[in-house]
């Protein structure tokens, strides 16, 4: 078969279906990538095919610039900007997507949960479709917090009612995106979404999180998996100074892709492991310039790009802003977490963290070197019951099936 990929032009999203390309790919299927052409290269590390499209609309340089400007950006003007950007690319979808996979000869569409896009164009094209789930799930349930929103679970009347305005209120602000939907709808004879839910697939959703790291949920249909971590090596990595590791309780430290232009963030994560006997590796993709990575303090090694899974195969803690890939990798070896939510769905992710007690979280407000170096040493202690937990988180990821069991999901349903 030759499928499809239509997702968020963003890392955390390209990375998850990078590893079920791979694996699609080892079975003998092709697998290509629907983007804007700033994507080819990104795409291409992942060892995928890619189809440009939108190149007039979207010229080379575009995705960069508003990347740089997300980055800038935290909380509700995060979310809006992102909003923006995501109707923008959303009418570049499903104006030039379809044309590009008739002519391409794709039979099934891999489609991300995050893009309304992806399920209309398979609609619209009459080919078979399967949601992938690379964020948190957005998958309503009276009991379960919007994913926008740091809220606890409680499964009384109130939080119903708070969940229930917070919906109400994501329904208003992503309002540009559903517009640009419906109106294709409507233009190509589709009966409207009605609710999110009227855009995912009902052959087969696949999500990347385990069931152990979500809120109790009864609603899910049959057709619903979690797998787990989507994960597949690639066959190059990112080089790293191993000889730089001097034996000391790693601590792995990363903001993502997104989030990564904050030197202040991690010039304090170095200020607060001094004194904790441990050894500090920060990811900072490109965040911090020569100069800054020398100028931190203490046992830190500073790198653009480092190889994460065999780097939290060592390590004894993860720090993090919340990204789910980051979390979910770290979890995968049972590595404990404090989470620093910046925006997005990161406080979601640090209260599902919270809720399973695999790790403790500091507002970003509140985070100061002695708040942080305090919970290091709570969370390094040999006694921590953050270590059992997320050791029993490990158990329930490997049991799961990963890509491997993806990708057989997706085969049965086509």
């Amino acid at each position: 078969m030759h499928f499809g990929i239509i997702s968020p032009p963003v890392p955390g999203h390209i990375h998850p279906f990078g590893a079920l390309g791979r694996e699609l790919i080892a079975r003998g299927h092709r697998v290509s990538f629907i983007h804007v052409p700033d994507l080819a290269g990104r795409v291409q590390n992942e060892e995928l095919e890619f189809i440009p499209i939108g190149a007039s609309e979207y010229p080379s340089g575009s995705l960069a610039a508003s990347l740089t400007e997300l980055g800038r950006r935290k909380g509700l003007a995060a979310l809006k900007f992102t909003i923006h950007e995501v109707a923008r690319t959303t009418d570049i979808m499903l104006r030039h997507a379809p044309d590009a996979i008739k002519a391409a000869g794709i039979s099934m569409i891999l489609a991300d949960q995050t893009e309304p896009a992806a399920g209309t164009i398979a609609q619209r094209l009459n080919l078979p479709f399967v949601t992938i789930c690379n964020a948190l799930l957005l998958n309503r349930e009276p009991n379960v917090p919007p994913p926008f929103t740091g809220w606890r679970y409680h499964p009384s009347l109130w939080a119903r009612v708070r969940n229930d305005i917070g919906y109400f209120a994501s329904d208003r602000l992503t309002k540009p995106i559903t517009e640009v939907v419906q109106t294709r709808r409507k233009a190509w004879g589709l009966p409207p979404h009605r609710t999110p839910e009227d855009s995912f697939s009902p052959l087969a959703q696949i999500s990347q999180q385990p069931q152990l790291f979500d809120f109790p949920r009864q609603r899910l249909t049959d057709s619903f998996h979690y797998v787990g971590p989507l994960r597949r090596p690639k066959a190059l990595r990112p080089e790293f100074p191993w000889e730089r590791l001097d034996g000391s309780p790693l601590i792995y430290a990363s903001l993502g892709t997104l989030q990564n232009s904050r030197p202040d963030i991690f010039q304090l994560f170095a200020e607060a492991c001094q004194g904790t006997n441990s050894q500090l590796v920060i990811a900072h993709g490109g965040g911090l310039t020569r100069e800054q990575e020398r100028q931190l303090p203490g046992n830190t090694v500073a790198i653009s790009y480092a190889p994460q899974l065999d780097l939290l195969a060592r390590a004894a803690l993860t720090i993090t802003h919340a990204g789910l890939n980051t979390v979910l990798d770290s979890l995968t070896f049972g590595v404990p977490l404090i989470a620093i939510p910046i925006t997005y769905e990161q406080p979601a992710i640090a209260r599902r963290i919270a809720f399973r007690s695999v790790g403790e979280t500091i507002p970003l407000p509140r985070l100061t070197p002695d708040v942080l170096r305090n919970k290091i040493r709570r969370l390094l202690a040999l006694d921590s019951p953050y270590r059992v937990n997320a050791a029993r988180m490990a158990e329930a990821i490997r049991a799961a099936g990963g890509v491997t069991r993806a990708a057989g999901i997706i085969l049965a349903a086509s």
